[in-house]
């Protein structure tokens, strides 16, 4: 059966765009699970306390259930222990990728995320051969090492196949995997708390610091300016930074000039989509991976009709081994061509909630949503809040009347003057139009 780990990010996003679970509660609840195996029927994930067990019990089963059957087609349960746990069933530790920051749990021994599998192709092999070198000697060649592409193109396999050959040829090195998202939101929780002093230990006693996504530091004033500071902690002491993005630098708008600067003092290397030669070779790979036999016909069917993301190509592949677990349908034409549908039905955009809006904009500009929904009135609210409105009514075109009620019953005159508010600086200052066009951009992806 495959590996849950191989599965972990497919099942991220999905809960990810789930309506029902706010984004406070993935980052908190979800984001801290580690995933460990299949066994008897369920998946088994690790959590740090019993307290973490007992909420994910109760409120996110269902949900983490249907996720996996959504991304691996299978009816498969949950069960979750505690670190004391693993301990007391005398279960083998996890060599984790740099603990702190870790996203996935992903063991040091488990390669399915390496250079070896990683199908090399003329639109990735540049990319490729820098983070060879990066792995091969930190600090060494390339630092920081940019790399920036479209979604599902390989930049996070990359990322941790980086951390596998160094844990594999260096496994005294201190690595920590993170997300431009979340490294905004431990800072936001550590100013709260009054621990931004562990914060910035954690971050700036490392060896390797990758980092997926970090245009989503961009905007987010605080943020930069600690990362800044990183960032020259760690360079000045020799210390490798990798760093992913869907864009390259120049092209995240409300980046500090600082930090695009030193982004691009390394090494820029970009991903495209994979040409039709280099699509057949991941379809037969992932299906060799799996253990599944399929013919050259359906892996070139399958490769010409998902022709700009490589996860979807793995997920059809994915979806024909379900059928076959569960049907015992052999890999066909007919089968590819269910599982392509179920694919190209699964990529439909998902629907933007004000939540989601609200959610982004708060993160932007240091506020909380509350603050954005509330009667608050100080400077730094309120042009956060005109901004969540604007947003709102570009991404989903909602009548003023409903925009209204979703920020606390404001009046129509309200929140056409917050429109019109926003839109006459997006004229002004270019800046400014700059971050409108990153909240919306890292909103609809």
């Amino acid at each position: 059966m495959e590996t849950i780990k191989e599965a972990w990010t497919g099942i991220l996003n999905y809960l990810q765009n789930q309506n029902d679970i706010s984004e406070v509660a993935f980052n908190v609840w979800i984001s801290c699970i580690e995933p460990y195996t299949i066994e008897d029927g369920n998946v088994v994930v690790f959590v740090q306390t019993s307290f973490q067990r007992k909420i994910i019990n109760e409120h996110y089963q269902n949900k983490l259930c249907e996720a996996f059957n959504h991304v691996l087609g299978l009816p498969l349960g949950l069960k979750i222990l505690s670190r004391d746990e693993l301990s007391a069933a005398d279960s083998p530790a996890a060599e984790e990728c740099g603990d702190p920051g870790n996203l996935f749990g992903q063991k040091s021994s488990d390669y399915e995320y390496s250079f070896e599998n990683f199908i090399v192709g003329s639109s990735n092999k540049f990319a490729h051969a820098a983070s060879q070198a990066v792995a091969s000697k930190p600090a060494g060649y390339y630092n920081p090492l940019f790399i920036y592409g479209g979604s599902g193109l390989g930049k996070t396999h990359l990322l941790y196949a980086i951390c596998n050959e160094i844990r594999k040829n260096m496994p005294s090195v201190k690595i920590i995997y993170t997300k431009g998202e979340y490294i905004a939101n431990e800072l936001i929780e550590s100013i709260g708390t009054g621990t931004t002093s562990e914060f910035r230990a954690k971050y700036r006693q490392v060896d390797v610091l990758l980092v997926d996504d970090i245009q989503f530091i961009a905007g987010k004033v605080s943020t930069q300016e600690e990362f800044f500071h990183t960032f020259d902690a760690l360079h000045q002491a020799n210390k490798q930074i990798v760093l992913t993005s869907d864009r390259p630098p120049k092209e995240i708008a409300t980046l500090e000039e600082r930090l695009r600067t030193r982004f691009e003092m390394g090494l820029l290397a970009d991903i495209q989509p994979p040409d039709l030669e280099t699509r057949i070779a991941i379809v037969k790979r992932k299906a060799q991976l799996l253990d599944l036999q399929i013919s050259d016909s359906i892996a070139e069917y399958i490769a010409s009709q998902l022709k700009n993301n490589v996860r979807q190509l793995e997920g059809a592949v994915k979806r024909m081994r379900a059928q076959y677990l569960l049907g015992g349908e052999q890999p066909s034409m007919l089968t590819a061509q269910n599982a392509i549908r179920d694919i190209k039905n699964d990529s439909q955009p998902v629907p933007v909630t004000v939540e989601r809006i609200i959610n982004e904009v708060a993160r932007t500009f240091n506020v909380s949503p509350e603050d954005i929904r509330s009667s608050k009135r100080t400077a730094q609210i309120s042009k956060a809040r005109q901004v969540a409105i604007y947003v709102v009514r570009d991404i989903t075109g909602l009548p003023m009347k409903a925009i209204g009620n979703e920020f606390g019953t404001r009046d129509h005159s309200t929140v056409v003057y917050a429109i019109q508010k926003v839109e006459s600086l997006m004229e002004k200052d270019s800046s400014y139009r700059g971050m409108i066009k990153d909240i919306i951009k890292n909103i609809s992806g």
